[in-house]
């Protein structure tokens, strides 16, 4: 299937302002644009490209002073399946474990998995290793926490969703990597786009998603704890070790958001349909 994806973000500046744009597709999907997801931006300003430590296309700009828009408006190859479901995917013990994954064992920002190492072992204590205690982490977070935009706020961390049982997508992640991480699983926040296909589309304005990623049976397997259920047309636009290192935009003096908007729809092709 093809995916219709991408953005439009506008803020109003009272001087020029540096600013971290991080909204490209992953890329591990790249290959998979057939029409670039190119950040424009009105009034048209230049911009550089690079890659930070975790992988991520960033783009770096200076702000203009007033009205400032990035956008970007692209399609996309989806294989059109569902998250994989690994039911036999094994738990590796931690000095088994690649090093490039231990970074994700440790405590972050917003994901204290320091604090959070004795609730998770009462909790998770004797469910069996692997999937299957992944997947007893990711329930008792969605059916813990009640979601609710009206409950967002930017320093909101995992034992801060703990304690009051509300929030978005990104506390649902971030309460799951933080568990994951007590119970010696490595797990790393993920940012993209997912798109409302196989399920009853929503009524509130489409939004960035987030969800994380655990490493089990020698690969990163996909966990949503705001769905639950596997989803289709998910599209990754940034891995780290929590929202911290993903933010989609960083900026560098006073600003105010004027508009935000998100798409991520299903192309049609009309010449298949009878």
């Amino acid at each position: 299937m093809r995916l219709r994806i991408g953005y439009s973000v506008t803020y109003g500046f009272e001087q020029p302002t540096p600013m971290i744009v991080l909204l490209n597709v992953h890329y591990s999907r790249a290959s998979d644009l057939i029409s670039p997801d190119t950040m424009i931006t009105s009034p048209s300003t230049p911009y550089t490209s690079y890659r930070d430590s975790f992988g991520n296309w960033c783009n770096r700009v200076l702000a203009p002073a007033g009205r400032f828009q990035m956008r970007a408006d692209a399609i996309v190859n989806d294989p059109g399946l569902p998250d994989e479901v690994p039911l036999d995917a094994w738990q590796s013990n931690v000095e088994d474990l690649p090093e490039e994954t231990l970074i994700y064992l440790l405590p972050s920002r917003y994901c204290e998995s320091d604090r959070l190492v004795e609730t998770a072992w009462q909790l998770f204590g004797t469910t069996p290793l692997g999937w299957e205690r992944v997947q007893a982490i990711s329930q008792w977070v969605h059916h813990h926490i009640t979601f609710g935009y009206e409950w967002a706020r930017p320093t909101k961390t995992a034992w801060d969703a703990l304690q009051e049982g509300r929030g978005v997508c990104r506390d649902f992640a971030h309460l799951g990597v933080a568990l994951c991480r007590a119970m010696n699983l490595p797990a790393r926040y993920c940012t993209g786009y997912l798109a409302d296909i196989g399920v009853p589309p929503s009524a509130a304005p489409m939004d960035f998603a987030g969800w994380f990623e655990v490493f089990l049976g020698g690969r990163w397997y996909i966990v949503d704890p705001r769905n639950l259920v596997p989803r289709i047309g998910r599209v990754l636009i940034a891995r780290g070790r929590d929202a911290a290192d993903v933010a989609i935009t960083t900026t560098f003096g006073p600003n105010q958001l004027q508009d935000f908007q998100v798409f991520a729809d299903e192309v049609v092709d009309p010449a298949a349909t009878p």
